[in-house]
């Protein structure tokens, strides 16, 4: 019984010097008064010999089998110690994870502000883009119309102005018939008769004479026909100057040639074919074996 006694006595005692410890911490005096308190709360007055009884059998106890109280004290005192420690160091490095939690935070929403604030800029950068791209296909249709009605005013005012430089002509030879023509002693100018095409009535078939009404590049072609055993010779003349001969020569069988030219001509300039003397050429109505063509091609600025 006594044992017992001492033995709930000293766990008592131990559960006050922990919770004391964990509130704020007993030294070894104010251990050894707790101690004493609860001796006499556990024992109160009796006779002198119980409390010396009590008090050897429990010194007997204690020293028999129950571990010395003030090194178990100690011993958890600074394990206790030690745990606030830790304790301490924890929640300080927690302290710290929660202040770069909170700077990462205020990072992250740094970062989500300057996103939302690209996003944005972003946005209306392309929407500028699209308006310039309206602005622009607005402008390009509108230069393009206005290139479109020019063009058009454009070529119907040449269209006007070469109203009058249309000028072309191409002529046969013979008008009906067949036969030849030449030889002679002189030089003859041929009148090309079976008039084809004479825009602007420059050529004039019953002289055989082209006469420029335009200043400007003209092109001039002629081709002959005959028969061999007689040569068959022609010239392109530019007023009284010779420009170009067409000839062809051959014992029997037939004979033909071409030519052409481009002449400047001022207005008034004549063009026109001669057979040379000694020569003839044969021809057929209708189907042109001897032909004379020209037209302009471009006039040109009077200075």
């Amino acid at each position: 019984m006594k044992a017992l006694v001492c033995i709930l006595l000293l766990l008592e005692t131990f559960v006050f010097v922990v919770q004391q410890q964990v509130d704020g911490g007993l030294n070894e005096n104010e251990i050894n008064q707790q101690i004493s308190s609860e001796d006499g709360r556990q024992n109160p007055p009796q006779t002198d010999t119980l409390r010396a009884e009590a008090s050897t059998d429990s010194q007997q106890y204690c020293n028999l089998g129950i571990p010395d109280i003030h090194a178990a004290l100690r011993e958890l005192t600074a394990t206790v110690t030690e745990q606030k420690g830790n304790i301490r160091e924890l929640t300080a490095t927690v302290t710290e994870q929660k202040e770069n939690i909170r700077e990462l935070t205020t990072t992250i929403t740094e970062q989500k502000e300057n996103i939302r604030e690209l996003t944005t800029t972003v946005t209306e950068q392309k929407e500028n883009i699209r308006a310039l791209e309206t602005q622009l296909r607005d402008e390009m249709n509108k230069k393009n119309e206005e290139i479109s009605n020019l063009t058009l005013s454009q070529v119907e005012e040449l269209r006007k102005e070469n109203k009058d430089r249309e000028i072309a002509f191409s002529a046969g030879l013979m008008q009906s018939g067949r036969g030849y023509i030449g030889p002679f002693t002189t030089d003859i100018t041929l009148t090309y008769k079976n008039v084809l095409t004479n825009i602007g009535n420059a050529y004039n078939p019953i002289t055989g004479i082209f006469r420029a009404p335009l200043k400007g590049a003209y092109m001039f072609r002629i081709s002959i026909f005959g028969h061999g055993g007689t040569p068959a010779t022609v010239s392109i003349f530019k007023n009284e100057e010779q420009v170009v001969v067409v000839h062809d020569v051959q014992a029997q069988d037939r004979v033909t040639s071409s030519n052409g030219v481009v002449l400047i001509l001022e207005v008034g300039d004549v063009v026109y074919v001669r057979l040379w003397s000694g020569t003839r050429i044969y021809d057929i109505n209708q189907e042109n074996l001897n032909s004379f063509s020209g037209f302009l091609l471009f006039p040109l600025r009077v200075q």
